[in-house]
């Protein structure tokens, strides 16, 4: 008599293996159900709190910063930032959007807040010194769009692409001109409650990480008004 080997589904290994197998991707179903459902309540809740801006108002706008937009604008939206923060140089595409879109309308204003990597207060330091000769925003640009830079030498030839003077900018950055007001937004950040990059203040309400575009124009439409 011809022997009929069972299925291999059939047999109790193939059961155990189904099962296991069932099991795994149920709970991976889940997981994966659950990651989409926390993200999606993730930002309909920071949506939800940037549209109310509610809680204490800090005086972060206060000072002398440097600022696109208009300076008698009734919204002003500042950011604490760090040029070596991968989440600042995601959203700096949005924020240079929002800053062309609404020019009239908001106030933007940059402060330091260097505390992702150890040179990131060099970082800030380079684009203060081209800021001297009046290049603090092309060099602002630059250092998000190559982010990854840190050495002296390099700093110099972005801050020569941006058409500063090297000799000047490299004096300047050498004597650390202006950690003075460096260390004074980092010490005002951290008085203000900042854990981290970005944390941004729209007329004085802290809103901590990185803001989807859509929600930014929600909160200015909503300013506007």
């Amino acid at each position: 008599m011809q022997y009929i080997k069972k299925p291999w589904y059939k047999t109790w290994r193939g059961a155990v293996i189904l099962f296991f197998s069932a099991t795994i991707l149920f709970v991976l179903t889940i997981g994966v159900f659950y990651f989409i459902g926390t993200v999606k309540n993730g930002k309909t809740e920071l949506s939800q709190a940037a549209a109310k801006l509610s809680g204490p108002i800090f005086q972060a706008a206060a000072g002398q910063h440097y600022w696109l937009g208009n300076d008698q604008a009734k919204i002003t939206i500042v950011e604490f930032g760090d040029f070596a923060c991968p989440v600042c140089e995601k959203a700096f595409p949005t924020i240079r959007e929002i800053s062309l879109k609404y020019k009239n309308d908001i106030k933007f204003i940059w402060r330091d807040y260097p505390v992702v990597q150890d040179y990131s207060a060099l970082l800030a330091l380079s684009a203060r010194c081209a800021g001297e000769q009046g290049l603090f925003w092309p060099m602002h640009d630059k250092l998000f769009q190559n982010q990854g830079v840190s050495a002296a030498e390099q700093l110099t030839a972005l801050a020569n692409q941006a058409g500063a003077d090297t000799v000047r900018f490299k004096d300047c950055l050498s004597q650390q001109k202006y950690l003075p007001q460096i260390q004074k937004d980092l010490s005002d950040g951290q008085t203000f409650g900042n854990i981290g990059t970005p944390t941004y203040f729209i007329n004085g309400h802290r809103i901590p990480g990185d803001i989807p575009y859509d929600v930014f124009v929600k909160i200015i439409e909503e300013l506007k008004k």
